[in-house]
């Protein structure tokens, strides 16, 4: 049942360590093992918004309220955005992925799982949360104190100005915590950084242009606009 297959994908993906670039020639493999597209399209939401790794980080810099709520944001707003795109995307529409490239690793299965948990995970993760932190820094040093107060009383202006920043750029899960815990030093809701945290690891550019040659621009649209919607609905 594809509904089932959806929330399936969703479930699968949370707990996943992959990034928004990282996770698409995964949702090759699914689709070419005969995934539907709102399975896909549920799998590439909730994916990159959150893993293991980014939950316990979460915690440890934010607190216990953003570590709940993530995770469950990131799977509301997959299941619902693999729903709608069931409903409102053919299965035969824009699909590319028939010449999509996705180099798939051979060896030994325990191999390459304990070379991916201890060395390549490490090295893709480590690299991004330095990168993090340096932002995060230069947020502290650079940005005035009282600048995100001034949209104190228009917490939608606030999470609007944080989607035009964070959604073309390239931001992993782990990343993206310390760049948002600094911003609410600085005066921004918790509502606008939480947007950042969503938005921000699920989606950017690159994403975008594969998954519209590959799934076509209805697909596209539909997934885009799951996740500014949820995005502001979780931040509110």
């Amino acid at each position: 049942d594809n509904k089932f297959a959806v929330l399936w994908a969703a479930l699968l993906g949370v707990p996943l360590p992959l990034c928004s670039c990282g996770v698409i020639p995964t949702a090759v493999g699914l689709k070419r093992e005969g995934a539907s597209k709102g399975a896909v399209a549920s799998f590439l939401i909730a994916t990159p918004q959150t893993g293991i790794d980014s939950i316990l980080a979460t915690f440890s810099l934010m607190g216990l309220g953003f570590a709940i709520v993530r995770p469950v944001a990131a799977l509301i707003t997959g299941v619902c955005g693999g729903l709608l795109v069931n409903r409102f995307v053919k299965e035969e529409e824009g699909d590319g992925f028939a010449d999509a490239s996705c180099e798939v690793e051979s060896g030994n299965p325990i191999w390459r799982v304990l070379k991916y948990g201890y060395y390549d995970m490490i090295q893709d993760i480590g690299g991004r949360l330095v990168l993090g932190l340096l932002v995060a820094a230069l947020i502290q040093v650079a940005v005035p104190d009282s600048f995100f107060l001034r949209f104190g009383s228009q917490p939608l202006l606030q999470m609007l100005v944080i989607l035009v920043i964070a959604i073309p750029m390239y931001i992993c899960s782990t990343g993206s915590i310390p760049v948002a815990a600094a911003l609410i030093m600085k005066g921004l809701s918790p509502g606008a950084a939480l947007v950042m945290l969503m938005a921000g690891p699920a989606v950017n550019m690159a994403s975008i242009l594969v998954v519209r040659k590959a799934l076509g621009g209805r697909f596209t649209w539909i997934y885009l606009l799951t996740i500014v919607v949820f995005a502001i609905g979780f931040g509110f």
